[in-house]
């Protein structure tokens, strides 16, 4: 179950008192542009011609920070900091490249990409590769976990939430997306790429139905759905038909773990990525093996995988169709559930229905993917933009601004104050505590965003720096006869409905792509919150509350996006203009103390069991034992490594072999910030059905920070638990219990 959505996908209800905090604190704190030239010069031959097998190259790389304090980034809960691992987060890139051009597709487990994270990613590869990755031909997008760290803005409304830019949080990402795409450089080889397309149904619900059917009536008879079922396959081969890779789309959100959840996770989408790799790395640890499978966002704005959808939690009866609230306990009362028992449970059917639509899809892909590639990228002002609606009439964007809505949240979770979904009239009480502190929005910004009423007027507001983006990526690139659209935010249904229509009518004008499939990558790029219809934002529900560049939002990005795919379709992308540059600040805030020094109970050491293992244990049970543990900030980058593994003895070599990290579903790592500054960090085993009978033990490693004259000194330690059996049942555990004590006299030299 996912509730209390906020910022990126939820209001902070609380956000007003965080403003006032975070304004006060901040007051005692106080890339070059390159234009993709060249290789748009070269005339391009119709999609028809010929074409030889690509180059394909696939990397995964860990981008996982430290768990622990730094906050989640997604629902903006305060109380949600780090404290363990439920799964790592992971980025996987796609480099294609047909002899002529070279395009790059990264899908990283992170909540969104920031304009300061793909700023901080183009200036790594152009210091390492020049000009061969740049701003026209490198997407990035994501997944949209609600469950990784923040901390990778900046803006001033995200770093107040984030507490401020956190290097910590900021270099794993930025080394792992780099790291990937290095991988994947470094392992191009010809091969040849597959299409499929099919449908997922019972795994998405729209959130936001009355928003929905404010949408024409004509339109939404052209669709079976209110929300996206499609799911689109790319598969990769080696010119031999050995599988190398997958990308696949599909639009719903990742909030199936909830704002609840403390610990780092990839969510459902990164499950997927998840369930697919291990199913084709037999025999791997998870994040490891050379089939890479990318499973990306869509047009996600208003679906939810919270499939039970909506109900007073209360009282068990249904929520207000309109404003999603209860009659008592308002919005908060008002929660969404997923299909599972928890938050678990949601996720991994969620996924695993994903997983399985997309196995089914790659194994049958038989369409070739041929032509040749394009990219195409502008630089956007998106508070000035202005469409032509008719023969005589203009409308514009507006500067950023958020609604009162934005701050009731969804029904994947209700804010906490007095906010409603739907409100198309201010509250004269809260609109007087903004007006005090961060200032009164202007009369023509009021009513530029009409009917929105105007909560925080962050186009106005740049101290201490800008609070939200002006200047936004627009971007397709193409490989073959698919289209993909990067979008910088969250869009609806609808919205990513007509966008799709609207691309794929300009390349299809000059004939060169008969056959075209256009897909959203959503949350690419830069973050710019929703984007919704004209007709939707009328509602002003949640969505339309945070489609921040007011009504006509949609309708500048159809342009510039007709402009980008009209470009390729006849081959002048060299003339488009790339736009003002996006900012790069150099002074950003950070609010995060540095992680003090461990303690630890006298005479006990760093990585002693508190509890300890059972002795025997069957098949589907849970193993839990906890540790006197550092704090995992400690440990530096923890990419590529792990606080826990599971292994199992072999008599054979009188080894032991880890059979599960920090990184696998069956473990969840635990870190219990206790007082004094003492702390345990306990590891649950979740034993599969799948696991073998034998002898296990369970190691967990990790640093503790003290100081020695004067100076920190960090020291690594691991604990061990006891040995223990696995069983297929109790009734051979008195055999394995024998067996257990004797093996433990024999390996007793082992420890």
């Amino acid at each position: 179950m996912a509730r209390k959505k906020t910022v990126s996908c939820g209001a902070v209800a609380i956000l007003v008192v965080l403003v006032t905090g975070g304004i006060v604190t901040l007051i005692t704190l106080m890339f070059t542009r390159n234009t993709a030239p060249g290789l748009e010069s070269t005339p391009v031959p119709s999609q028809e011609t010929e074409h030889k097998p690509y180059l394909i190259g696939v990397g995964r790389a860990d981008c996982t920070g430290p768990p622990a304090e730094i906050p989640l980034m997604g629902y903006a809960n305060t109380k949600q900091t780090g404290a363990g691992i439920h799964t790592r987060l992971y980025s996987r890139a796609f480099i294609i490249d047909d002899g002529r051009k070279r395009v790059v597709f990264v899908t990283a487990d992170v909540g969104m990409v920031s304009q300061r994270l793909r700023l901080e990613v183009l200036n790594a590869l152009k210091a390492k590769y020049g000009n061969l990755y740049r701003q026209d031909n490198v997407v990035l997008s994501g997944t949209h976990t609600h469950s990784g760290l923040a901390g990778y803005f900046q803006y001033t409304l995200f770093m107040i939430t984030s507490k401020g830019y956190i290097k910590e949080s900021v270099q794993p990402l930025v080394n792992g997306i780099v790291k990937s795409i290095d991988i994947a450089h470094n392992n191009t080889k010809p091969g040849r790429i597959y299409r499929s397309r099919g449908e997922l149904e019972g795994n998405s619900v729209n959130r936001s139905p009355h928003s929905y059917m404010n949408n024409p009536e004509e339109e939404r008879n052209r669709y079976k759905w209110n929300t996206d079922k499609q799911v689109l396959v790319l598969k990769f081969t080696d010119l031999d038909g050995n599988g190398i890779g997958m990308l696949s789309w599909f639009a719903v959100h990742a909030v199936s773990m909830n704002y609840t959840n403390r610990m780092v996770s990839s969510d459902n989408m990164g499950y997927a990525s998840y369930l697919m790799e291990q199913d084709k790395n037999p025999g791997e640890l998870p994040g490891h093996g050379g089939f890479v499978a990318g499973f990306s966002s869509s047009n996600l704005g208003d679906v939810s995988p919270n499939t039970k959808g909506p109900h007073c939690v209360n009282t068990g009866l249904p929520c207000d169709y309109l404003n999603s609230s209860c009659p008592v306990g308002g919005t908060k009362m008002c929660q969404s559930s997923g299909p599972g028992e928890d938050m678990f449970e949601s996720t991994r059917i969620i996924a695993h229905n994903i997983y399985q639509k997309a196995k089914e899809l790659y194994v049958n892909a038989k369409e070739e993917v041929t032509g040749f590639l394009h990219s195409a990228h502008q630089w956007v002002d998106m508070t000035n933009v202005t469409i032509q609606i008719n023969s005589t009439h203009t409308v514009s964007t507006c500067k950023p601004a958020l609604g009162h809505s934005f701050a009731a949240g969804t029904t994947d979770g209700g804010g906490d104050l007095n906010f409603t979904q739907g409100s198309v009239e201010g509250d004269p009480f809260w609109d007087g505590i903004r007006d005090v502190i961060v200032g009164k929005p202007s009369n023509e910004t009021q009513e530029c965003h009409h009917p929105k009423p105007i909560l925080f007027s962050t186009g106005e507001m740049n101290w201490p720096l800008p609070w939200h983006p002006k200047i936004i990526d627009v971007q397709i690139i193409t490989i073959g006869s698919v289209a993909v659209v990067a979008v910088p935010g969250e869009i609806t249904t609808m919205s990513g409905r007509r966008l799709r229509e609207s691309v794929k009518q300009e390349l299809q004008s000059e004939g060169a792509f008969r056959d075209v499939e256009v897909v959203i990558a959503g949350l690419s790029n830069v973050y710019t919150h929703y984007i919704t219809t004209f007709e939707e934002y009328q509602v002003q529900r949640y969505e339309g509350a945070s489609t921040i560049f007011g009504p006509h939002t949609l309708s500048a990005y159809l342009q510039k996006y007709r402009g980008l795919a009209r470009a390729i379709a006849q081959d002048n992308v060299s003339e488009l203009p790339t736009g003002p540059q996006p900012p790069f600040f150099k002074k950003l805030f950070n609010l995060m103390t540095a992680a003090g020094v461990d303690r630890k109970p006298e005479n006990s050491s760093f990585g002693d069991v508190v509890q300890q293992v059972y002795p025997v244990y069957r098949k589907g049970d849970v193993v839990s034992i906890t540790f006197i543990a550092g704090n995992p900030r400690h440990s530096g980058d923890i990419r590529d490594k792990t606080f826990v593994t599971v292994e199992i003895y072999d008599n054979r070599t009188d080894t032991w072999k880890t059979v599960h990290t920090d990184a696998s579903w069956e473990t969840r790592f635990h870190w219990l910030k206790g007082s004094n500054r003492q702390s345990n960090s306990t590891v649950e085993w979740y034993i599969p059905p799948s696991a073998a009978s034998g002898f296990y033990r369970i190691k967990h490693f990790g640093h503790f920070k003290q100081l020695k004259a004067l100076r920190p000194v960090i020291t690594p330690y691991e604990g061990t638990s006891d040995v223990f059996s696995v069983t297929g049942s109790f009734y051979s555990q008195r055999y394995y219990e024998a067996e257990l004590r004797m093996q433990k006299k024999e390996r007793m030299s082992y420890y």
